[in-house]
């Protein structure tokens, strides 16, 4: 059995098909590695708090079950193990693995529009770019916040010319984003990340990664 915990932080949602999904996420991670005890907990919203949880541990490795380093990693994460040497790897996304799983769910289209979240933070801004980039996205669009809403992309595409438009989300489970989604004028729109299995992998290969790199770290203060 590991002794070393994964302690799983999520942003937290109030749809009951997001939560769930989030949690059979992390039941995903636990059937793969027997033995691993698998915390789940949350930013916002939903309970526990991470902040609850990083003081019931002893040894443990903080995997964010978020798309990009932002405000929730750099100021929430990071409150939650100020003082202890638990480790935070580095969020799920951006990954080859979410960006292979939007290419395997995308239909043929004359255009595809990435979704995802709205923030003010650039780095999370510049991720989403980064992501429509290596894509081959035509536009992105926004569920929340001040950019450009994915129903007025996907219409602004047909104006161009688009006669099929596809929508790759890049959200990680059901909510109020995700629903948004469904009425936005779009032939498809793929599903939520969280239901590819790869990603349930790609959660342990980033704790995997944090703890080889802190045994690594240990041997060298022993030399």
């Amino acid at each position: 059995m590991s002794e070393t915990t994964l302690i799983a932080v999520a942003h937290g949602t109030r749809s009951p098909a997001g939560r769930r999904q989030i949690q059979e996420l992390a039941a995903a991670v636990a059937r793969r590695r027997p033995g691993l005890d698998v915390r789940l907990c949350y930013v916002d919203v939903q309970e526990p708090k991470v902040a609850e949880i990083v003081p019931a541990v002893r040894d443990a490795v903080v995997v964010p079950l978020l798309l990009s380093c932002g405000y929730h990693v750099r100021v929430d994460i990071a409150e939650a193990v100020a003082g202890t040497d638990i480790p935070v790897t580095a969020p799920l996304g951006p990954d080859d693995i979410l960006l292979d799983s939007l290419r395997r769910n995308l239909p043929d289209a004359d255009a595809v529009v990435l979704a995802a979240a709205g923030s003010s933070d650039p780095l999370w801004l510049a991720d989403v770019e980064g992501v429509a980039v290596r894509l081959g996205a035509a536009a992105v669009g926004y569920t929340s916040g001040s950019g450009p809403r994915v129903a007025d992309v996907v219409s602004r595409l047909r104006e161009n010319g688009a006669r099929t438009v596809a929508v790759a989300a890049y959200l990680l489970a059901e909510g109020l984003f995700y629903r948004t989604l469904r009425g936005c004028g779009a032939d498809a729109v793929t599903p939520p990340l969280c239901h590819d299995p790869a990603v349930a992998d790609l959660v342990l290969r980033r704790f995997d990664s944090a703890v080889w790199d802190r045994k690594l770290t240990t041997a060298g203060r022993a030399l």
